[in-house]
Protein backbone atom coordinates (compact mmCIF):
# COMPACT_ATOMS: atom_id res chain seq x y z
CA UNK A 1 0.00 0.00 0.00
CA UNK A 2 1.27 3.47 -0.92
CA UNK A 3 1.97 5.35 2.31
CA UNK A 4 3.42 8.48 0.69
CA UNK A 5 1.63 11.73 1.52
CA UNK A 6 2.34 15.06 -0.19
CA UNK A 7 2.85 18.23 1.84
CA UNK A 8 -0.41 20.15 1.52
CA UNK A 9 -0.98 23.85 2.13
CA UNK A 10 -4.56 25.02 2.63
CA UNK A 11 -5.08 28.70 1.95
CA UNK A 12 -8.34 30.53 2.64
CA UNK A 13 -8.74 34.02 4.11
CA UNK A 14 -11.41 32.85 6.59
CA UNK A 15 -11.81 29.07 6.53
CA UNK A 16 -8.36 27.54 6.20
CA UNK A 17 -8.60 25.64 9.51
CA UNK A 18 -12.05 24.26 8.65
CA UNK A 19 -10.81 22.89 5.34
CA UNK A 20 -7.64 21.52 6.91
CA UNK A 21 -9.65 19.72 9.61
CA UNK A 22 -11.82 18.04 7.00
CA UNK A 23 -8.81 16.97 4.95
CA UNK A 24 -7.12 15.51 8.02
CA UNK A 25 -10.30 13.53 8.68
CA UNK A 26 -9.66 11.80 5.35
CA UNK A 27 -6.32 10.57 6.68
CA UNK A 28 -3.92 13.18 5.36
CA UNK A 29 -1.64 14.41 8.12
CA UNK A 30 0.89 16.63 6.35
CA UNK A 31 -1.47 19.61 6.15
CA UNK A 32 -0.55 23.19 6.93
CA UNK A 33 -2.70 26.31 6.81
CA UNK A 34 -2.37 29.97 5.87
CA UNK A 35 -4.81 32.85 5.76
CA UNK A 36 -2.59 35.81 4.86
CA UNK A 37 0.17 36.55 2.36
CA UNK A 38 2.79 36.45 5.11
CA UNK A 39 1.60 33.09 6.42
CA UNK A 40 1.50 31.65 2.91
CA UNK A 41 5.03 32.82 2.20
CA UNK A 42 6.27 31.18 5.40
CA UNK A 43 4.48 27.90 4.71
CA UNK A 44 5.28 27.53 1.01
CA UNK A 45 8.78 25.98 1.20
CA UNK A 46 8.37 22.22 0.82
CA UNK A 47 4.70 22.48 -0.18
CA UNK A 48 3.77 20.18 -3.06
CA UNK A 49 0.00 20.70 -3.22
CA UNK A 50 -2.10 23.81 -2.58
CA UNK A 51 -5.82 23.89 -1.91
CA UNK A 52 -6.60 27.56 -2.27
CA UNK A 53 -9.09 30.37 -2.50
CA UNK A 54 -7.89 33.91 -3.28
CA UNK A 55 -4.33 32.66 -2.97
CA UNK A 56 -1.61 35.36 -3.38
CA UNK A 57 -0.35 33.87 -6.64
CA UNK A 58 2.70 36.17 -7.07
CA UNK A 59 4.31 34.00 -4.39
CA UNK A 60 4.37 31.13 -6.89
CA UNK A 61 7.09 32.85 -8.88
CA UNK A 62 9.44 32.94 -5.88
CA UNK A 63 12.09 30.30 -5.03
CA UNK A 64 10.14 29.21 -1.95
CA UNK A 65 7.39 27.86 -4.22
CA UNK A 66 9.68 25.71 -6.36
CA UNK A 67 8.29 22.51 -4.81
CA UNK A 68 4.64 23.24 -5.77
CA UNK A 69 3.35 20.81 -8.38
CA UNK A 70 -0.41 21.12 -8.19
CA UNK A 71 -2.90 23.89 -7.32
CA UNK A 72 -6.49 22.86 -6.53
CA UNK A 73 -8.93 25.77 -6.69
CA UNK A 74 -11.79 25.71 -4.20
CA UNK A 75 -14.15 27.10 -6.85
CA UNK A 76 -15.44 25.99 -10.24
CA UNK A 77 -14.54 29.12 -12.17
CA UNK A 78 -10.83 29.51 -12.92
CA UNK A 79 -10.74 32.27 -15.53
CA UNK A 80 -8.85 34.48 -13.08
CA UNK A 81 -6.23 31.78 -12.51
CA UNK A 82 -5.83 31.07 -16.22
CA UNK A 83 -5.23 34.75 -16.90
CA UNK A 84 -2.72 34.97 -14.06
CA UNK A 85 0.85 34.94 -15.39
CA UNK A 86 2.13 34.41 -11.83
CA UNK A 87 1.23 30.72 -11.98
CA UNK A 88 4.01 28.72 -13.70
CA UNK A 89 2.99 26.39 -16.50
CA UNK A 90 4.66 23.58 -14.56
CA UNK A 91 1.92 23.72 -11.89
CA UNK A 92 -1.15 21.64 -12.69
CA UNK A 93 -4.39 23.54 -12.14
CA UNK A 94 -7.59 21.77 -11.14
CA UNK A 95 -11.05 23.09 -10.41
CA UNK A 96 -14.02 21.68 -8.53
CA UNK A 97 -16.41 19.78 -10.79
CA UNK A 98 -19.61 17.82 -10.20
CA UNK A 99 -20.26 19.67 -6.92
CA UNK A 100 -22.62 22.48 -7.86
CA UNK A 101 -25.24 21.00 -10.18
CA UNK A 102 -27.85 20.26 -7.49
CA UNK A 103 -27.58 23.67 -5.84
CA UNK A 104 -27.53 25.69 -9.04
CA UNK A 105 -30.34 23.80 -10.75
CA UNK A 106 -32.53 24.27 -7.67
CA UNK A 107 -31.75 28.00 -7.78
CA UNK A 108 -32.74 28.15 -11.45
CA UNK A 109 -36.08 26.43 -10.92
CA UNK A 110 -36.82 28.45 -7.79
CA UNK A 111 -36.96 31.54 -9.98
CA UNK A 112 -38.62 29.89 -12.97
CA UNK A 113 -41.51 28.75 -10.77
CA UNK A 114 -41.56 32.04 -8.85
CA UNK A 115 -42.11 33.89 -12.12
CA UNK A 116 -44.40 31.38 -13.81
CA UNK A 117 -46.73 30.97 -10.83
CA UNK A 118 -46.65 34.72 -10.09
CA UNK A 119 -45.66 34.28 -6.46
CA UNK A 120 -45.43 38.06 -5.92
CA UNK A 121 -49.13 38.41 -6.83
CA UNK A 122 -50.08 35.61 -4.43
CA UNK A 123 -48.00 37.13 -1.64
CA UNK A 124 -49.42 40.61 -2.15
CA UNK A 125 -52.98 39.30 -2.15
CA UNK A 126 -52.38 37.73 1.27
CA UNK A 127 -50.85 40.96 2.59
CA UNK A 128 -53.91 42.85 1.30
CA UNK A 129 -56.28 40.19 2.73
CA UNK A 130 -57.70 39.92 -0.77
CA UNK A 131 -59.09 36.80 -2.44
CA UNK A 132 -57.46 36.87 -5.87
CA UNK A 133 -57.91 33.62 -7.83
CA UNK A 134 -56.16 33.30 -11.19
CA UNK A 135 -54.90 30.59 -13.51
CA UNK A 136 -51.14 30.21 -13.78
CA UNK A 137 -49.20 28.47 -16.51
CA UNK A 138 -47.18 25.26 -16.40
CA UNK A 139 -43.53 24.58 -17.21
CA UNK A 140 -44.65 21.56 -19.24
CA UNK A 141 -44.07 22.17 -22.96
CA UNK A 142 -42.14 25.38 -22.28
CA UNK A 143 -38.76 25.56 -24.02
CA UNK A 144 -35.64 26.02 -21.94
CA UNK A 145 -32.23 26.60 -23.47
CA UNK A 146 -29.11 25.76 -21.50
CA UNK A 147 -25.94 27.39 -22.77
CA UNK A 148 -23.15 25.19 -21.44
CA UNK A 149 -24.09 21.57 -20.81
CA UNK A 150 -21.25 20.39 -18.62
CA UNK A 151 -21.93 18.97 -15.17
CA UNK A 152 -23.99 21.98 -14.04
CA UNK A 153 -25.89 22.44 -17.26
CA UNK A 154 -26.61 18.72 -17.45
CA UNK A 155 -28.29 18.85 -14.03
CA UNK A 156 -30.44 21.80 -15.15
CA UNK A 157 -31.41 19.67 -18.16
CA UNK A 158 -32.26 16.70 -15.93
CA UNK A 159 -34.58 18.75 -13.78
CA UNK A 160 -36.16 20.37 -16.83
CA UNK A 161 -37.02 16.87 -18.05
CA UNK A 162 -38.81 16.23 -14.76
CA UNK A 163 -41.05 19.21 -15.56
CA UNK A 164 -41.72 17.86 -19.08
CA UNK A 165 -40.04 20.82 -20.71
CA UNK A 166 -38.66 20.98 -24.23
CA UNK A 167 -34.88 21.27 -23.81
CA UNK A 168 -32.39 22.92 -26.14
CA UNK A 169 -28.67 23.14 -25.51
CA UNK A 170 -25.64 25.01 -26.78
CA UNK A 171 -22.08 23.86 -26.24
CA UNK A 172 -18.65 24.01 -27.79
CA UNK A 173 -17.73 20.34 -27.76
CA UNK A 174 -21.11 18.74 -28.43
CA UNK A 175 -20.16 15.85 -26.13
CA UNK A 176 -23.45 16.11 -24.26
CA UNK A 177 -25.66 16.87 -27.28
CA UNK A 178 -27.57 13.65 -26.66
CA UNK A 179 -29.04 15.15 -23.48
CA UNK A 180 -31.16 17.76 -25.29
CA UNK A 181 -33.91 17.79 -27.90
CA UNK A 182 -31.93 20.18 -30.11
CA UNK A 183 -28.25 21.04 -29.92
CA UNK A 184 -26.68 24.24 -31.21
CA UNK A 185 -23.08 25.30 -31.73
CA UNK A 186 -21.53 28.67 -30.79
CA UNK A 187 -22.08 30.06 -34.28
CA UNK A 188 -25.85 29.50 -33.94
CA UNK A 189 -26.76 31.83 -31.05
CA UNK A 190 -29.53 33.57 -32.98
CA UNK A 191 -31.24 30.30 -33.89
CA UNK A 192 -30.62 28.94 -30.39
CA UNK A 193 -32.40 31.71 -28.49
CA UNK A 194 -35.26 32.64 -30.80
CA UNK A 195 -37.66 29.91 -29.61
CA UNK A 196 -36.74 29.90 -25.93
CA UNK A 197 -39.01 30.73 -23.03
CA UNK A 198 -36.00 30.54 -20.69
CA UNK A 199 -32.30 30.98 -21.40
CA UNK A 200 -29.96 29.66 -18.70
CA UNK A 201 -26.25 30.49 -18.86
CA UNK A 202 -23.84 28.02 -17.27
CA UNK A 203 -20.88 28.67 -19.59
CA UNK A 204 -17.31 29.20 -18.37
CA UNK A 205 -15.70 32.55 -19.05
CA UNK A 206 -13.18 32.44 -21.89
CA UNK A 207 -12.06 34.88 -24.56
CA UNK A 208 -14.78 33.51 -26.84
CA UNK A 209 -17.60 33.75 -24.28
CA UNK A 210 -16.84 37.24 -22.94
CA UNK A 211 -19.98 39.37 -23.59
CA UNK A 212 -21.36 36.57 -25.74
CA UNK A 213 -24.84 37.63 -24.64
CA UNK A 214 -25.19 41.09 -26.10
CA UNK A 215 -27.94 43.28 -27.54
CA UNK A 216 -28.18 41.15 -30.70
CA UNK A 217 -28.69 37.92 -28.76
CA UNK A 218 -31.10 39.50 -26.29
CA UNK A 219 -33.13 41.14 -29.06
CA UNK A 220 -33.41 37.79 -30.85
CA UNK A 221 -35.20 36.33 -27.81
CA UNK A 222 -38.98 36.32 -27.50
CA UNK A 223 -40.37 39.44 -25.74
CA UNK A 224 -41.75 37.37 -22.86
CA UNK A 225 -38.64 35.21 -22.41
CA UNK A 226 -36.55 35.07 -19.24
CA UNK A 227 -32.77 35.11 -18.84
CA UNK A 228 -30.96 33.37 -15.97
CA UNK A 229 -27.20 33.76 -15.48
CA UNK A 230 -25.49 31.36 -13.07
CA UNK A 231 -22.27 31.14 -15.09
CA UNK A 232 -19.97 34.15 -14.98
CA UNK A 233 -20.93 37.83 -14.92
CA UNK A 234 -18.80 38.70 -17.92
CA UNK A 235 -20.84 36.40 -20.18
CA UNK A 236 -23.33 39.28 -20.48
CA UNK A 237 -22.74 42.80 -21.74
CA UNK A 238 -24.37 44.42 -18.71
CA UNK A 239 -24.88 47.84 -20.29
CA UNK A 240 -26.70 46.31 -23.24
CA UNK A 241 -28.79 44.14 -20.91
CA UNK A 242 -29.82 47.27 -19.01
CA UNK A 243 -30.98 48.85 -22.26
CA UNK A 244 -32.97 45.77 -23.26
CA UNK A 245 -34.59 45.41 -19.83
CA UNK A 246 -35.58 49.08 -19.73
CA UNK A 247 -37.21 48.67 -23.13
CA UNK A 248 -39.46 45.96 -21.67
CA UNK A 249 -38.32 43.37 -24.21
CA UNK A 250 -37.75 40.52 -21.74
CA UNK A 251 -40.04 39.33 -18.97
CA UNK A 252 -37.21 38.98 -16.45
CA UNK A 253 -33.48 38.66 -15.94
CA UNK A 254 -32.27 36.60 -12.96
CA UNK A 255 -28.64 37.40 -12.24
CA UNK A 256 -26.47 35.68 -9.65
CA UNK A 257 -23.12 36.73 -11.10
CA UNK A 258 -21.81 40.10 -12.22
CA UNK A 259 -18.86 41.74 -13.92
CA UNK A 260 -18.00 43.47 -10.65
CA UNK A 261 -18.70 41.80 -7.31
CA UNK A 262 -19.98 42.80 -4.83
CA UNK A 263 -22.42 44.67 -7.04
CA UNK A 264 -22.14 48.40 -6.15
CA UNK A 265 -25.13 49.74 -4.23
CA UNK A 266 -25.79 52.34 -6.92
CA UNK A 267 -25.81 49.81 -9.76
CA UNK A 268 -28.89 50.17 -12.03
CA UNK A 269 -29.71 46.46 -11.77
CA UNK A 270 -31.00 47.04 -8.24
CA UNK A 271 -33.71 49.38 -9.50
CA UNK A 272 -34.69 48.00 -12.91
CA UNK A 273 -38.09 46.27 -12.72
CA UNK A 274 -37.94 42.53 -13.38
CA UNK A 275 -34.21 42.27 -12.79
CA UNK A 276 -33.59 39.88 -9.90
CA UNK A 277 -30.24 40.34 -8.16
CA UNK A 278 -28.72 37.68 -5.89
CA UNK A 279 -25.22 37.80 -4.34
CA UNK A 280 -23.43 34.93 -6.12
CA UNK A 281 -25.05 32.28 -3.93
CA UNK A 282 -26.49 29.79 -6.41
CA UNK A 283 -23.57 27.33 -6.19
CA UNK A 284 -21.94 27.40 -2.77
CA UNK A 285 -18.60 25.70 -2.18
CA UNK A 286 -19.30 23.71 0.97
CA UNK A 287 -16.36 22.76 3.15
CA UNK A 288 -17.30 19.10 3.24
CA UNK A 289 -18.04 18.87 -0.49
CA UNK A 290 -14.80 20.55 -1.53
CA UNK A 291 -12.75 18.55 0.97
CA UNK A 292 -14.25 15.27 -0.22
CA UNK A 293 -13.46 16.16 -3.84
CA UNK A 294 -9.93 17.25 -2.94
CA UNK A 295 -9.23 14.15 -0.83
CA UNK A 296 -10.24 11.91 -3.72
CA UNK A 297 -7.96 13.90 -6.01
CA UNK A 298 -5.05 13.62 -3.56
CA UNK A 299 -5.49 9.84 -3.56
CA UNK A 300 -5.38 9.89 -7.36
CA UNK A 301 -2.29 12.14 -7.25
CA UNK A 302 -0.48 9.80 -4.87
CA UNK A 303 -1.33 6.80 -7.03
CA UNK A 304 -0.23 8.47 -10.25
CA UNK A 305 -3.74 8.60 -11.69
CA UNK A 306 -5.18 11.46 -13.73
CA UNK A 307 -6.78 14.17 -11.60
CA UNK A 308 -10.41 15.22 -11.78
CA UNK A 309 -11.08 18.77 -12.93
CA UNK A 310 -7.78 19.40 -14.70
CA UNK A 311 -7.84 22.83 -16.34
CA UNK A 312 -6.93 23.15 -20.01
CA UNK A 313 -5.27 26.56 -20.09
CA UNK A 314 -5.62 26.82 -23.86
CA UNK A 315 -9.32 26.00 -23.79
CA UNK A 316 -9.88 28.28 -20.81
CA UNK A 317 -11.55 25.87 -18.35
Amino acid sequence: MNTYQPDILVFHPEQSEEYAACIRDYGFTSVRIASTLEEAENQLPGTEVILGWNFPTPLLTKPGASSVRWFQSIGAGVDDLIADSSIPESITLTRIVDQFGAYISEYVFTFLLHLLKDVPRITQAQIDRRWDPFTSESLAEKTIGVAGIGSIGAEVVRKARAFDMNVHGLSFSGKQAHLVNRHFTPDEWGDFVKELDYLVLTLPLTSSTHHIVNRDVLSAMKPNACLVNVGRGELIDEEELQTVMRSGHLQAAVLDVFEKEPLPADHPFFSIPNVYVTPHLSGPSTTEGVSRFFAENVKRYVNGQSLHGVVDRQRGY
